[in-house]
């Protein structure tokens, strides 16, 4: 196993499931509501997003190789890239957690009037729904790969990601797999909150070897004789976490400064507005379940 495949392919799966499940509810909303002949403007506008994405990545791998000479800078752009990335990933995660129950009522609202203005529109609104993911997705696993020894295992893993993602949006949408996306966005949700606390320290590691903040050689510790980086184990979490066997002082502290206080917040329970019982319903009956599995229209 490559050392950032675990990584790469969560970064695929969790970021491919979501674009997956905003166009599904999109397109189911069309075939329901009979408005077929919208389904090629909608597309038009995902492919847009997919074609910006892979163009961002293509510019990322660019400026590094190609416009940055010199070690010291190549090093100070990864690191910038880096704790961008964080940003955009925490920002994701939190937001998706809060939106999560009222995504699809948003979505159809927002292409129902796009409905009214005219194809370019309805492409707008798929271009705006699936870019944010795909550049975010872009970002992250550029930042991801960073630390892997090859270029090809994170990309052959994203791959695996993104293509189980479309597999089980699939299923979704045919109502074939029946998936509970609240304990599913929880449980990757707190994965990549270890990712991108591995990307910290990464880019915290890298602003130290570009000269911008110091203690590059004071280690904190040094299990390198129990953390094999040369064992599938060690590849393992190093990849997925990036927890490397001798790291600085510096970036120890970044690392859990960050890990813990987002991983907390993340799974403190979140206060639910209390809402009056619906018409017709039995006193004191157990609510709904408002996202626990996934319906497409």
């Amino acid at each position: 196993m490559g050392q950032a495949f675990l990584a790469s392919f969560l970064i695929g799966l969790r970021e491919g499931l979501e674009v997956v499940l905003v166009v599904s509810i999109l397109i189911a909303y069309l075939v329901k509501s009979g408005r077929r002949r919208e389904l090629v403007p909608l597309w038009a506008g995902v492919a847009a997003a997919v074609s910006l994405s892979v163009l961002f990545g293509a510019l990322l791998t660019y400026t590094e190789t190609t416009l940055l000479a010199d070690t010291q800078s190549r090093e100070l752009f990864e690191a910038i890239t880096s704790v961008v990335a964080v940003v955009l990933v925490t920002w994701m995660i939190f937001w998706m957690r809060r939106t999560a129950r009222r995504l699809k009522g948003e979505l159809h609202g927002k292409l129902e009037s796009a409905i009214g203005v005219g194809a370019l529109a309805i492409a707008g609104i798929a271009f705006v729904a699936v870019i944010r993911e795909g550049l975010e997705t872009t970002l992250l696993f550029y930042a991801a790969a960073q630390g892997a020894t090859s270029t090809v295992t994170p990309l052959l893993a994203i791959s695996a990601g993104i293509a189980t993602s479309v597999l089980i949006g699939f299923g979704l949408y045919a109502g074939a797999i029946r998936v509970n996306l609240s304990k599913f966005f929880t449980v990757s949700g707190v994965l990549l909150v270890f990712v991108a606390a591995g990307i910290f320290k990464y880019g915290i590691h890298d602003f130290q070897e570009a000269g911008v903040l110091p203690g590059l050689n004071d280690i904190a510790f040094d299990i390198t004789g129990v953390l094999d980086p040369s064992s599938w184990y060690g590849a393992a979490i190093s990849g997925m976490f990036n927890i490397t066997g001798a790291p600085t002082v510096l970036e120890t502290i970044a690392y859990l400064a960050y890990l813990v206080p987002v991983l907390t917040v993340f799974l403190w329970p979140s206060r639910r507005p209390a809402t009056p019982p619906r018409t017709g319903s039995v006193a004191g009956a157990p609510p709904k379940s408002e996202n626990s599995q996934y319906v497409p229209a």
